[in-house]
Parts: C-alpha cells; structure tokens; sequence
C-alpha cells in the first residue's frame, strides 16, 4: 500500500506518515494506532512495540472527575427534583470568574472540586429564569460556567465530557444571540472536537466562526478581537496535527495581525489572547509538525514576563510543547529538563494531562536509569509512579 493511499485511509497527510514512518514524530494519539491496525489488519502492539496502557492521572483527580461526570447526568429538573437556586446572578458571576482563574493558573484539582456543585447552580438559576428580567444575563453566565468545564475536561482527556459541555454553551450561546458567548462556545467544541480526533469538524467551525467574528471586530470591542484570534490559533494547531505547514504559518499570521489590533497581552472573554500567546502558539505549532529547531527558534521570541498575572498554564505550556519537541527527535535529556521548567510554573500542568504522562511513560519506557532518574521522580510528583 502507497503512502497516499494509508494515509488517505486513517485521514492524515502523506508528508505526516512519511515523517512517522521515517521516525522525525510518533503516533501519540491511541484512536490513530487503532485506525492504523484496522486498515493494515493488524493489531496496536505490533504497531507500537509495547502493550498499550493507559497513563494514570492519580486517584484524587479520578475521584473528582467521578463526581464531574454525575453533575453532567443528572437531569433533575426533568424529574422535579431540582431544589431551589441558593445563588444570585451576582453570586453565579463571582463563582464563575473564580473558576476560570483557578483553571488559568492551572489549579486543576480545586476547579475539579468545585466544578460539580458551580454547574448545578447554573442549572438552578437558568430554569428558574424563564421570563425574568435577568434571563439574558444568567444564560451569559451559564454559558461561561459550562465553557470553563468544557476546558477542564477537555484537559484531562474526558472526550465524552468535552463535546457534551460544549454543545451545552453553544446551544445556550445560540439562545442568548450574543456573538461573544457564541465565540466562547465555538472555541470549546473546536477544541472538543479536536480532542476527538475530529480535525476536519473542528477546522470547519474555528475558521468560519473566526471569520464571523473578525467583520465584526475592531479595536473598541477587545473581546471580539480575542475571540476571533484565539479561533484562528486554534486553527493554527489544527492544521499543524495535518501537517498542512503553510496553511499553519498563515493562520498564525492572521492572529497576530489581530493580537496588534489589541494592542497588549490581555484575557478577554477568558482567552488570554494577546502578542504573547501567539508567540506561545508560534512554538506549539513547531512542535505539533515535529520541527524542534523551528520550536527551539520560535521560543526565543516568548516573553513570558508580558502575560497577565494568573496565567501559569500559558507560561507552562512553552516548556511542555519544547518538551514534546525535543522527545519526538528522541532527545530525552533535554526534554526532561523543560518538563522540569513547566513543573516549576505549573506542578498541576504535568499531574493532570494525559498527553504529557504518555509521553513520560514513553521516556522513561526507552531510558536507562541513570539518565531517567530525574524523569522518574518527576514521574512519581505528577502521580504516573508509585
């Protein structure tokens, strides 16, 4: 079988099998190794060289996540067994801003332990809403709650979670005819959808919503120059999981075109958009087509002293792409050493991301010990070791 015609069958580029077949990036995603073993009628061992195992996120976190998954199954209002919102709209606000913080500062355990009860409320408020003065105002709100619960379960790998949180904003967005609530919902199914290996339904709506967003945008409405530039990053990674480089490039391009619109680093509509996270995305995009170099060269053009404060996932996030980079050449040492840089930023960034414990487990698997002693105790802090 051609290359162009596998890759055509798993829906990959050729240019993306071919670095994969010549050892440039690996396949880390188990949904494209079991499409590989179907169409070469073979199985996810033979492919990989190992049994396939799933990496560990500690007990706490699955816990916490068990009780994430109850609120989002309980339909209680369908059986009238709701009770009586305790919240104001003013309330429901304060919480939800406090939720998107401690997810910015990648405090993912406490927005896993308040998660539950922030979306019950939510429900609370927007049924008993019907016909009120504050209906637009709280289904604003809940659109905002059900988005930052879309970005934590989307973290942590829940995909089924992920598309069911985001179609909940985005139909309260739809409800609401607010363009920026559309824009924060639209973000989250891209980003579910991507998550589920869904590229193509993800790359349709970031674009056309970006594209909807950017003829509305202008430097007096910030949060709509976000919205849209956080879109067009988002495609930016999208078309880099396909290989499609230029496309990549030019999408970053458009989003910095944005980014100078606004003017500053910011965190409009949650988006943390701004010269800086497209600077960030500029290396995340290198790393996600297995260039190291072209990351290696792209990180000396983050400043990450310009970020608002609060923002330790995105000061996280260079060290953990570079990373990546740098264990896709197989250049463990050094890849070791930014996970150890994104840790001290964000500890929760490396316990609770199921992407970078794969690729822990895969260093460690190919190690020796004396050069994976300081990846195995990391190992052992992120909850992947006992």
């Amino acid at each position: 079988m051609s290359q162009e015609a596998l890759a055509g069958l798993i829906g990959r580029s050729e240019s993306w099998l071919s670095q994969v077949e010549r050892g440039l990036r690996s396949v880390d995603r188990l949904s494209v190794l079991l499409d590989l073993a179907k169409v070469l009628h073979t199985d996810v061992e033979t492919l990989s060289g190992r049994p396939w195992r799933f990496a560990p996120n500690g007990a706490a976190m699955t816990d916490g996540l068990a009780d994430v998954r109850r609120a989002f199954t309980r339909y209680d209002q369908l059986l009238g067994d709701s009770p009586p919102s305790t919240s104001s709209l003013t309330a429901l606000r304060t919480s939800v801003a406090d939720t998107h913080r401690d997810y910015q500062a990648a405090k993912y355990q406490r927005v896993i332990t308040t998660l539950p009860a922030l979306l019950a409320e939510a429900d609370r408020l927007r049924g008993e809403s019907a016909n009120t003065a504050d209906a637009r105002e709280i289904s604003l709100a809940y659109v905002s709650a059900y988005v930052v619960a879309a970005k934590l379960v989307t973290k942590l790998g829940a995909t089924d979670l992920a598309l069911l949180a985001s179609d909940r904003a985005a139909s309260e967005a739809y409800a609401t005819d607010s363009l920026g609530a559309a824009g924060m919902a639209a973000y989250q199914v891209a980003c579910a959808l991507l998550r589920a290996d869904q590229p193509q339904d993800a790359e349709h709506l970031a674009v056309r919503m970006a594209e909807r967003l950017e003829r509305a945008a202008r430097s007096d409405r910030p949060t709509l120059v976000s919205l849209a530039g956080a879109l067009w990053l988002i495609a930016a990674i999208i078309a880099s999981r396909q290989t499609e480089r230029d496309i990549a490039w030019a999408r970053l391009d458009h989003a910095a075109r944005l980014a100078d619109m606004l003017g500053q680093d910011a965190n409009y509509a949650w988006t943390a958009f701004g010269p800086t996270n497209v600077a960030i995305h500029r290396v995340s995009v290198a790393a996600e087509l297995g260039d190291a170099g072209g990351a290696l060269t792209a990180a000396l053009d983050v400043d990450l002293t310009k970020l608002p404060a609060g923002l330790a996932s995105r000061r996280a996030q260079t060290n953990l792409d570079l990373a990546w980079a740098h264990a896709q050449r197989r250049h463990d040492t050094e890849a070791t050493l930014y996970l150890l840089q994104a840790e001290k930023a964000a500890p929760e960034a490396i316990a609770h991301n199921v992407i970078v414990q794969e690729m822990m487990r895969d260093m460690l698997a190919r190690g020796s010990r004396a050069s994976t002693n300081a990846l195995a105790a990391l190992a052992q802090r992120a909850g992947l070791l006992n």
